[in-house]
């Protein structure tokens, strides 16, 4: 008789194509889904045409234009008709912009329950809360997904998080997921899926789990499973999608490497002090700080009830004076159901700022706060830097505690809002009707919409105004399968001046290189390679986004950078633990390999940026002692011998210290398969010389 299953292992089981399930070895998983936005689809999109693929070989794929929807020159709006092209050529579809982030715009149209799915976007996991596997990874690695290839990763081990009793008033799903973060701050879960289960998930809707998955990412996690009940069928018959649910849940005495235990009733509302997501502390130590702006919405808060409960929180008052009330819509199907619903009438007539359907601020895409003020948010992430403003001071709260400092102008508990406002709670109950809006996703030319259905047919219960819309869309031709409509590319790639083709990089080979830069724990992606309105527009054009590597850490590291380059051919840069932890985007490593980098020598890595480096052949060494990190610091030359050989025969890599005359011993967690690529130079190299 077979052993009993967790949630996670009956995924990985149903979908392993290569491995065995064994935490800490490698395993392919085949990709049933696929999703790409504009910040890393770019180069997505630039991967699939060097490896000539015709058209995508997953069940469904979408590509969303979410990011960089400011169009204060001509670099994002070619992008735009850049992506439209390639997804026709492809066989993708495409969210067109202001269609809405692409995490809860999946969750409503696209996740099915036991699917996996890969995505160039770390927060990807969200849709774990529809009974997926759904993986952030590097933008190289989706690519080979939507190739037909296995997305590889290390077996992860599996926490139970078994949630019990009810939630308290003014507490919701993102104090619930705060509350993780208090206790394994951001590098405590890595290695780790959380599997939440147990008698509280009845008081979480789907949205509600998608705030929690979503930000699983913060804690380090492989990503968040949920399971698949009756909250989600019901959750996909309001969006007329309830034939393709199926229940999925864990087996009676399944087992779990790890446990942890959230008695809802104990939670109370919880805030991320600046400058990271793992730094929390309840609202009620911090109340009275001052507030300059308050920001609600994101792929962390996206539904409709997050947005709601702002507005009855707002309803007949007005917002502070010295406030910014910034609301950010996820999606355009969310706009139609506020305005419906009177939700975006109490939310204008309170003093807010309403913004287009996307990620916009979180990613640093405008609504950048004023210097030195206090910005509260319900996003994902607060690393410095990321809103676009230098010295930020960026707090990460839930939409109650964010609307009731936007009303006093100092941050504040919730729960006070009787005794300051004569509040009662506002109980939150589903609309009778919910509009349902595709009009705005593409549907692939040439291919069967296999995994996804077809959308102008999947009304189910949506309202009298959103059929219409649905079936005029279909009678225009918006999902016909040729692809003639306006803007076609006719299977040719649209690029615009800013787009350029993939750099070329040479094999692995011995080098004697300096340390240009030391940094410590947990440097982020947004550290490595600046988010924001200023470089995001540069995603397409590797040497030009170059310019802005660790600049947030080092104003003048490119400058250093391409003087060693001309010098040694490169250089390599020290870390402490966690290295490379948050966004997916590969520029984060590709960049750094342009100007040179060789190396990395931290004492530990995040899951998706140690890919990232081996994918563009960077070696991510790790040091056998941790003190050894003290023995090499900027400035010092150090020399890598017989690397090749190194690397083909076992996994420990000495490294010379020129200039301290000291010999570090490193060692690296690279399958076969990996080292393979990183001797070719990363892993386009490899497939090129895999498929001549």
């Amino acid at each position: 008789m077979s052993r009993p299953l967790n949630v996670t292992q009956k995924l990985i089981q149903t979908h392993l194509e290569s491995g065995k399930m064994s935490p800490g070895e490698e395993i392919g998983l085949k990709m049933d889904q696929t999703l790409t936005q504009d910040a890393t689809g770019t180069l997505v999109m630039l991967e699939l045409e060097a490896m000539e693929l015709e058209k995508a070989k997953t069940e469904l794929s979408c590509q969303y234009v979410d990011h960089n929807l400011l169009q204060t020159d001509f670099k994002n709006a070619d992008d735009h008709l850049f992506l439209k092209s390639a997804a026709e050529r492809f066989g993708i579809w495409y969210s067109r912009p202001g269609n809405g982030v692409s995490h809860p715009v999946h969750t409503e149209r696209f996740a099915v329950p036991g699917k996996t799915m890969a995505g160039s976007d770390s927060h990807t996991p969200a849709t774990g809360c529809m009974g997926m596997f759904a993986l952030g990874a590097g933008g190289l690695d989706v690519a080979f997904a939507i190739a037909g290839e296995p997305l590889y990763l290390k077996m992860p081990k599996v926490m139970g998080v078994k949630l019990t009793g009810s939630m308290p008033d003014w507490v919701s799903a993102k104090d619930v997921v705060l509350e993780m973060l208090r206790r394994y701050d951001v590098k405590g879960c890595v290695g780790y899926v959380l599997e939440y289960y147990g008698p509280g998930l009845k008081e979480l809707d789907t949205m509600d789990r998608h705030v929690i998955a979503n930000m699983g990412t913060e804690m380090g996690a492989t990503t968040s499973v949920f399971p698949s009940d009756e909250e989600v069928r019901r959750f996909m018959k309001q969006q007329g999608r309830q034939d393709q649910w199926s229940e999925l849940k864990a087996d009676e005495g399944a087992v779990y490497d790890a446990r942890e235990e959230i008695v809802l009733d104990e939670i109370e509302p919880m805030i991320a002090l600046p400058s990271s997501p793992g730094n929390v502390v309840p609202v009620s130590d911090v109340e009275g700080e001052e507030v300059f702006q308050s920001y609600i919405g994101s792929s962390a808060n996206p539904g409709y009830r997050d947005f709601w409960i702002c507005g009855k929180m707002v309803e007949g008052r007005r917002v502070h004076d010295d406030v910014s009330y910034d609301i950010n819509p996820t999606s355009r199907q969310i706009i139609e159901n506020m305005v419906r619903n009177g939700v975006m009438l109490n939310l204008v007539q309170a003093g807010a700022r309403i913004h287009q359907a996307g990620c916009n601020g979180c990613i640093g895409m405008g609504q950048a706060p004023a210097s030195g003020r206090n910005s509260l948010r319900t996003v994902p992430r607060n690393f410095p830097d990321r809103s676009g403003t230098k010295e930020d001071s960026v707090y990460l709260v839930s939409p109650e505690t964010a609307t009731a400092s936007a009303l006093t102008g100092k941050i504040t508990d919730p729960r006070r809002m009787e005794e300051l406002f004569g509040m009662s709670w506002p109980v939150y109950r589903e609309p009778d009707e919910y509009i349902v809006n595709e009009e705005m996703l593409v549907g692939p030319p040439d291919r069967s919409l296999e995994g996804a259905g077809d959308l102008s047919e999947r009304s189910g219960d949506r309202s009298e105004g959103a059929e219409n819309r649905s079936e005029g869309a279909k009678e225009g031709g918006k999902y016909e399968q040729s692809g003639t409509g306006s803007g076609s590319s006719n299977g040719e790639l649209i690029k615009g001046p800013n787009i350029s083709t993939l750099p070329d990089f040479e094999e692995l080979s011995d080098f004697k290189v300096p340390v240009i830069l030391k940094m410590g724990d947990n440097i982020s992606t947004d550290e490595i390679l600046k988010a924001g309105a200023e470089v995001l527009p540069y995603r397409s054009n590797i040497p030009e986004i170059s310019k802005f590597s660790f600049t947030v850490i080092d104003e003048n590291f490119y400058d250093r950078a391409m003087e060693q380059r001309e010098k040694y051919g490169g250089h390599v840069v020290v870390a402490g633990e966690n290295y490379a932890q948050g966004s997916s985007r590969e520029h984060a490593a590709i960049a750094p390999r342009f100007l040179g980098q060789r190396a990395v020598l931290a004492k530990s890595y995040a899951r998706i940026g140690w890919q990232n480096l081996v994918n563009f052949g960077i070696l991510p060494l790790q040091f056998s002692d941790s003190e050894d990190y003290l023995d090499i610091g900027e400035g010092d030359l150090i020399r890598i011998d017989n690397v090749r050989n190194q690397l083909e025969n076992g996994d420990g890599l000495v490294v010379q210290n020129v200039t301290r005359n000291v010999e570090i011993k490193t060692f690296h967690t690279m399958s076969g398969r990996q080292v393979e690529a990183m001797l070719d130079g990363g892993v386009i190299n490899n497939f090129k010389k895999r498929n001549r």
